[in-house]
């Protein structure tokens, strides 16, 4: 399964099925049927037993779900309105192309253009201010309120209309590498090396409140957990050093923690050292932001040792993420490495 195929699969969080059956199929056909399981939540469970019992059970992680919209009404002139599922910044949302509905065998999405007022009709204090999500509307062309309901109904997912797309040197840009680059590689870690019991959570619904990993990890009940993320890199410009979270381009970006959970101390010393030993490129998070995953499997259960593998990425949650691939295979690679030392 290649990252392009992951990132341009639709997969709003509660709406996974796509990426979902993309998931499964992989793992059944490397691990077999008897191996993999969904639970209720819609979170993909593949397991691998322990060949040698007594063994740390370690539980992978990295969620399907990306963020975008929703549609819930339309106006009389044809138009959709719509809020954010996850956190999306409405800066980033006026005059992008998107796709409404999903993509499946029996019919194709309907295109849009997100829009709001023209700036020479806004006064100049609102082009002081971010309009509000409750203030733009999706255009597919609909010609009235009646067609743009039988078109896309309330509840009706949008996803960003963005290609997979490499430029400069090693670098891509695309919607939902967020966290379908750590879905990617967790899917090249099926055949790692551990004989301890070995656990694939493909979870749901991360980026609205870590639903999936909860359920998940419940569970499962790991011994030690790892999440396998993005991470906002906010390097871009001038931004002062002390303010940047990490480099893209700096290698696998290790947690010692953030707004949801602390790393456990031990885990992040092993994986810095492993890195360090197998030639890993690696970087420390610098400035302490955001939640994932973790945060819900460290307290699931009797709780678990818990730490977090992010790959650097500019623009998050946006149309266009940025990532560089070196980044991508640096997490797969000290995951790897790791597994290969218990």
């Amino acid at each position: 399964m290649d990252l392009k195929t992951l990132c341009e699969a639709q997969g709003l969080s509660g709406r996974e099925e796509a990426v979902r059956r993309l998931v499964r199929n992989e793992c059944v056909k490397t691990l077999g049927a008897d191996a993999v399981s969904l639970d209720g939540i819609g979170s993909v469970i593949a397991v691998r037993k322990a060949a040698k019992p007594g063994l740390p059970r370690v539980m992978l992680a990295a969620h399907m779900d990306e963020v975008g919209l929703m549609v819930v009404s339309a106006t009389d002139d044809g138009l959709l309105r719509f809020r954010a599922i996850g956190g999306v910044d409405a800066r980033v949302l006026v005059s992008k192309r998107v796709k409404v509905g999903y993509d499946t065998s029996e019919a194709a999405s309907i295109p849009g253009v997100i829009g709001a007022m023209a700036i020479h009709q806004q006064t100049p204090e609102d082009r002081k201010a971010v309009l509000p999500i409750d203030q733009l509307f999706i255009d597919i062309g609909a010609r009235d309120k009646a067609e743009a309901e039988k078109a896309a109904p309330a509840g009706t997912p949008v996803t960003f209309d963005t290609p997979y797309t490499p430029f400069g040197e090693g670098h891509v840009y695309a919607k939902a590498l967020d966290d379908r680059a750590g879905v990617y590689n967790l899917l090249r870690l099926l055949n790692a090396p551990y004989d301890g019991e070995l656990v694939f959570a493909f979870t749901s619904q991360e980026e609205v409140g870590c639903r999936g990993a909860t359920a998940a990890a419940y569970r499962v009940q790991p011994d030690i957990a790892l999440a396998m993320e993005t991470t906002t890199a906010n390097d871009l410009g001038d931004t002062p050093e002390a303010m940047q979270v990490c480099r893209v381009g700096g290698g696998v970006c290790v947690s010692f923690m953030d707004t949801a959970s602390i790393g456990d101390a031990e885990l992040y010393r092993a994986l810095l050292a492993v890195a360090q030993k197998a030639g890993v490129p690696c970087q420390v998070k610098q400035f302490v932001a955001g939640g994932n995953d973790a945060g819900a499997m460290q307290r699931a259960g009797v709780g678990s040792r818990t730490l977090v593998l992010s790959i650097p990425c500019r623009n998050l949650h946006s149309p266009a993420s940025v990532c560089a691939l070196m980044d991508v295979d640096a997490q797969a690679a000290l995951v790897r490495a790791w597994l290969a030392t218990l």
